[in-house]
């Protein structure tokens, strides 16, 4: 056995000793990759327009995180540690392409309006950072409930800024009109880009000052 693969395996926790339900409040809320690290805010200027969207960003970034956690998590021991970036890019990738394709399959109006969006999931930070920061060194059940978390701390962001957008924008929620156009103008502002900005410093700042991160630091 090589010295990288009995380093890392010296690093990894036996699983009877993860506190998995730790690695979730982490993922959520406690340090969660969009209020606490602040990753990923890129992907908030295209497609918190509508919660729709949003759901399905969501949901892929979940199913990319949490299988690449666990993809890596595996190959974590027969991965030479010169080339473990490039392996963590090639196995996101595989997983952004498939549900890329699924989405163009089954469900096309949606993929066109994501676009390029869905690709780019390939550069997020977030899903680097979980499989370089924890994957390559974990077991692999704690590495999918890690992806997992992450995921859902980051798609409930998207959601909230997106409800917001949605209904300040449009008027509306899912498509279902909430604020009638005959009484409501629609603030366009929160249509284009600044208003995921505000939306997303807004929430920012009311979960950190709820949740202040050395406050956070001190519950793990």
């Amino acid at each position: 056995m090589s010295s990288d693969s009995q380093s890392r395996q010296s690093t990894a926790l036996p699983v009877s000793r993860v506190n998995y339900l730790g690695i979730v409040k982490d993922g959520v809320y406690r340090t969660n990759p969009v209020t606490y690290q602040v990753l990923g805010i890129c992907i908030f200027l295209a497609i918190t327009t509508k919660v729709e969207n949003a759901l399905v960003m969501g949901f892929a970034l979940i199913f990319v995180t949490a299988m690449s956690n666990l993809i890596v998590s595996l190959l974590r021991n027969s991965i030479p540690r010169r080339i473990r970036m490039i392996a963590e890019v090639a196995i996101i990738a595989t997983f952004v392409i498939f549900f890329d394709q699924f989405l163009k399959a089954f469900y096309w109006d949606m993929s066109k309006q994501l676009g390029p969006y869905v690709a780019l999931i390939i550069t997020n930070c977030i899903v680097m950072g979980r499989a370089e920061a924890f994957a390559i060194q974990n077991p692999p059940l704690p590495s999918l409930v890690d992806g997992i978390a992450n995921g859902i701390g980051y798609a409930l962001i998207l959601v909230l800024i997106a409800l917001f957008r949605e209904l300040i924008g449009f008027g509306t929620i899912l498509g279902y009109t909430v604020l009638s156009p005959q009484w409501y103008q629609r603030n366009i502002l929160f249509i284009m880009a600044p208003g995921a900005f505000f939306m997303a410093g807004f929430l920012i700042w009311v979960l950190n000052f709820i949740n202040p991160p050395k406050q956070a630091e001190a519950g793990k």
